[in-house]
């Protein structure tokens, strides 16, 4: 049996539930309030990490990952991995970029069970037309996330 631990830290966008077992990162999510934490070494290292990121001197992320979706999901999610630091892609792009160019629908619902919050960026997934399109933890999160990064060409 697996131990999975779980935490909570207050980011400038608001709270995120942080899940690890001892060996990887297993989801990060939006949450409306913290709680009492269990720390381990995988969620200190995500927490050092996610205050880089927060202060605009981590660009990308290398923590271990272990996210569980669909073939789709993980191809999507990997993907997005790949938007560098303060650029977009557009939907369509994202679907270009994995081989499933009209997938568009499809790309957006994967998009939205991302597991992985912020380390994986699918904030920086956008619209053909510029717009922010949908987000889990909310648009203004969103145009927040896209600010931090120094992206503010958003329609």
């Amino acid at each position: 049996m697996r131990l999975t631990f779980i935490a909570y830290h207050h980011s400038p966008v608001g709270w995120l539930k942080i899940t690890a077992t001892d060996s990887a990162l297993t989801k990060i999510s939006f949450v409306r309030r913290g709680a009492a934490s269990q720390h381990n070494p995988i969620i200190q290292h995500v927490i050092s990490q996610l205050e880089e990121y927060f202060t605009g001197t981590r660009p990308s992320f290398d923590i271990p990952l272990a996210f569980a979706g669909t073939a789709f999901q993980e191809k999507i999610w990997r993907a997005i991995k790949k938007i560098p630091y303060g650029k977009t892609w557009s939907y369509q792009k994202l679907t270009q970029k994995i081989g499933h160019k009209n997938a568009y629908r499809a790309a957006g619902n994967a998009t939205g069970k991302n597991p992985l919050c912020t380390i994986i960026p699918c904030h920086r997934v956008i619209t053909s037309n510029g717009k922010l399109g949908g987000f889990s933890g909310s648009l203004k999160t969103k145009k927040s996330l896209l600010e931090l990064e120094g992206f503010n060409k958003l329609i």
